[in-house]
């Protein structure tokens, strides 16, 4: 859904007493076409954005709205729950809500967050119940000591002439199983208070999307960092690749570089580890030398910048142990992505070359994923690239990361929309697809998408197969060489989507797998039998 950036400009036009005519006039436009966008029937965006900003004394941000857009899409999410979705909202009510009452918007969010959150406990909780057996041999254990406990209790008080030896047994039986009643009861709290760790993956992601939003996904404390770091290890190495991040490591921090062979780890290490009794960065020897060359800096940037990020980490809003957690891998992947491809560098050369990815993949021996993260984190102020939002999926099609773009509803966690390029992808492997959609507010974007084989640590190792997708707003894609050939005014070829199945009010969908839960109009006809009326559903829309 978009944000109310008309209205924005309407409310903003007339606190400064300009009329509608004289605006249109200084931003090189009809009056007519001004009053589309100020009704938001018009996207607006680009160097008209910027003449618009400039003219009414004004900081884009504060048009755009990109905290707004955000709450507009946890309101999107909330009015599309089951337990409310019925009732009968205006179409175009959470937009007003956001526009003249943030604070009760920001409250229903909130509390929607909240309820989500407890609803998934609840749900872990009884699904352990329904289908762990270890609960289920703790349930009957309880049970079966609470029946000792009860017949040894019953025969003491029915039985008056029980002798003290035969009282003293019984009262040893009814402490023993106490004591194991005990037991069993501290292990099923033990259970509980796992899944209840484990059910706050929601919340966990709700949270390191908060943190990457507040921020832009742009931390310019450190870019700072990357840079001086940088520099140190050109003017000690002579240049900057594994070998010289290798040598660093070992002169200035002691760390060992090892490559194939077997880790002395007791768990299975992956295609990297680092183990910080032994000082030894290990790699197998499979891995490329862009991964090598990613995994050192990234290591040297937790080395050198440790009390930096642990502040950063104290002064983010994360409220577990899981939630630090990918904070600190998401914040020591950002420092060395800023180490690897530095910021003023990799933005004009992006631009030199139209954001080709394989272009920029050569000139920065990066990997396509590691060119995308940094794509996504060109926000600094006064020298922005083209705004990215980004997607991983696994085989199974499920999200496994991503980094919003305000504006552009993407799910948390579960699926996407099946049109979406990403799933397309999978079908022609390292191809790049490319694809303009429109979504049911109107709003366009450039969906680009490639699958990739995470490459195996041997020949034994399953080969994994993931999808990475960028999106930008169609009013960038003509920055972009993957635009070339496409009709960007040609509204007729865009392919119609939604976010996902659940929250796409598309009724007429051929491709929809799950019920719609839009609120509001006709029921959803998704697989009904052939004659409704002969079941009692009644009408089918």
């Amino acid at each position: 859904m978009r944000a109310p950036i008309g209205f924005r400009i309407s409310n903003r036009r007339k606190s400064l007493k300009i009329s509608q005519a004289a605006l249109a006039r200084l931003v090189g436009i009809s009056p007519s076409y001004l009053n589309l966008i100020e009704n938001n029937k018009r996207d607006v965006g680009g160097a008209l954005l910027q003449r618009v900003a400039q003219h009414l004394q004004i900081e884009i941000g504060d048009l755009t709205g990109q905290a707004e857009q955000k709450l507009l899409q946890d309101l999107e999410e909330a009015y599309a729950d089951p337990m409310i979705e019925s009732l009968p909202f205006q179409p175009d009510e959470r937009r007003q809500l956001v526009a003249q009452y943030p604070a009760s918007a920001m409250a229903l969010a909130q509390l929607h967050r909240a309820y989500a959150d407890a609803r998934d406990s609840a749900d872990a909780y009884a699904d352990r119940l329904r289908s762990d057996p270890l609960l289920s041999q703790l349930l009957h254990q309880i049970l079966s000591g609470i029946t000792a406990v009860r017949s040894s209790a019953e025969i003491l008080e029915d039985i008056a002439d029980l002798d003290e030896v035969e009282r003293r047994r019984f009262l040893m039986a009814i402490s023993r199983e106490a004591r194991v009643l005990g037991d069993v009861a501290r292990s099923l709290i033990g259970q509980f208070e796992v899944t209840s760790q484990a059910a706050r993956t929601v919340s966990t992601l709700r949270e390191i999307d908060d943190l990457i939003i507040e921020r832009e996904n742009h931390f310019p404390e450190l870019e700072a960092i990357a840079d001086v770091l940088r520099a140190e290890v050109k003017a000690r190495e002579t240049g900057f690749g594994p070998a010289e991040l290798s040598a660093h490591l070992e002169r200035g921090y002691g760390v060992a570089t090892r490559i194939g062979g077997r880790p002395d780890l007791p768990d299975f290490p992956g295609q990297y580890r680092y183990d910080p009794h032994t000082r030894v960065m290990w790699f197998q020897g499979t891995t490329t030398l862009a991964t090598r060359q990613f995994q050192l800096a990234r290591l040297l940037g937790e080395l050198a910048a440790g009390d930096v990020l642990r502040r950063m980490l104290d002064t983010a809003v994360l409220t577990n142990e899981t939630s630090r957690r990918l904070a600190a891998r998401a914040l020591g992947s950002y420092l060395a992505g800023a180490l690897v491809f530095p910021y003023s560098r990799f933005l004009g050369e992006a631009e030199a070359a139209a954001y080709d990815i394989d272009h920029l993949r050569e000139s920065f021996s990066g990997s396509f994923e590691q060119i995308a993260h940094r794509l996504v984190s060109l926000r600094r102020p006064g020298e922005e690239g083209i705004p990215f939002g980004f997607l991983r999926s696994d085989p199974a099609g499920r999200l496994t990361k991503h980094f919003p773009l305000p504006g552009l509803l993407l799910p948390n966690s579960g699926h996407a929309c099946p049109l979406w390029a990403i799933y397309g992808a999978v079908r022609q492997p390292d191809t790049i697809t490319r694809q303009v959609v429109r979504f049911s507010d109107g709003s366009r974007y450039l969906f680009l998408a490639r699958s990739l084989q995470h490459r195996p640590s041997s020949f034994r190792d399953q080969p994994l197969p993931i999808s990475i997708m960028l999106a930008c707003d169609v009013l960038h894609a003509d920055r972009t060489i993957y635009a070339a050939g496409l009709d960007l005014a040609d509204q007729s070829a865009d392919v119609p989507v939604g976010p996902s199945c659940r929250l796409c009010p598309r009724r007429d969908c051929s491709a929809r797998q799950e019920e719609m839960l839009a609120p509001g109009g006709p029921r959803s006809v998704t697989r009904l039998p052939l004659n409704p009326n002969q079941f009692g559903l009644g009408e089918s829309g």
